[in-house]
């Protein structure tokens, strides 16, 4: 009888560590699939771009004007490229700045940089330089499930 008594309770303490050994292999499997599920949150957006003493255009004929840039759906850790061309507009020459503003949630420009390979060469009347813009979203962007911001980009000279 002694012996019955000590074999269950053998058999619950094996039991009891099998079953621990399943749930920690568990969750050691679910934790980077719950991390990939939460990484991979897309972020959705809109917003607008503005050109002073510029033309904003998607083509080098400059004749598809663009008032907004969708940048699609952002995973955390991306960056996005979307090629404008910039018509200096005004009667000199000029050379070109851009600035971002109007960023909702206002958060979401401490995760997100806008970029452009602009060279900072002066644009004569009617010259048309093209440009790339990029958006880099930082990987630990939280709380953010979609944004938006305007773009300006000056002429200056």
């Amino acid at each position: 009888m002694v012996q019955n008594s000590m074999e269950r309770k053998e058999s619950m303490v094996v039991g009891a560590a099998v079953a621990l050994v399943v749930y920690t292999l568990a969750l050691s499997m679910l934790s980077p699939v719950m991390s990939a599920i939460q990484a991979s949150k897309a972020l959705s957006n809109s917003g607008s771009v503005k050109g002073v003493g510029v033309g904003v255009y998607w083509n080098q004929a400059c004749t598809n004007a663009t008032s907004s840039i969708n940048w699609g759906n952002l995973d955390p850790g991306s960056n996005v490229n979307r090629t404008i061309y910039i018509r200096n507009e005004g009667n000199t020459a000029a050379t070109l700045s851009m600035t971002t503003s109007n960023w909702n949630p206002a958060t979401a420009s401490s995760y997100m940089t806008l970029n452009w390979n602009y060279g900072g060469q002066t644009l004569s009347v009617n010259q048309v330089v093209q440009v790339k813009l990029t958006l880099s979203v930082s990987s630990s962007v939280t709380g953010i499930t979609s944004f938006s911001f305007d773009i300006t980009i000056t002429a200056s000279g």
